[in-house]
């Protein structure tokens, strides 16, 4: 990773009875996010998943932006309710944490 490039994590998180498509979320949801925000400067999307049933995570998502600017405004933009909205297609999750991971 660059210096440059700014990188937005989010989580999804329940307990064990929450529906998680991890496929659905891998594939379809990044990429409706890939076509809703490249304008912005997503360089790319990744999903992590925990090792360990029970910890309350269920995913991890690490998307890349060119710049910090690029993923507000991306954020900022009316195609982000697509995006948003596509979130019930693969998880009954309702705590979503989102957070700029930064180099220190």
């Amino acid at each position: 990773m660059t210096h440059d490039m700014t990188t937005m994590l989010v989580v999804c998180t329940g307990g064990p009875g929450v529906r998680f498509d991890r496929d659905y979320y891998a594939n379809e949801h990044f990429a409706l996010a890939r076509a809703c925000w490249e304008a912005h400067g997503l360089q790319s999307a990744e999903a992590f998943f925990p090792y360990a049933e029970g910890g309350g995570w269920l995913s991890m998502g690490v998307y890349t932006f060119s710049s910090e600017q690029g993923m507000h405004d991306a954020l900022a933009s009316p195609k982000t309710q697509q995006v948003m909205d596509d979130v019930k297609n693969f998880t009954d999750a309702i705590v979503v944490l989102r957070s700029l991971f930064t180099a220190f």
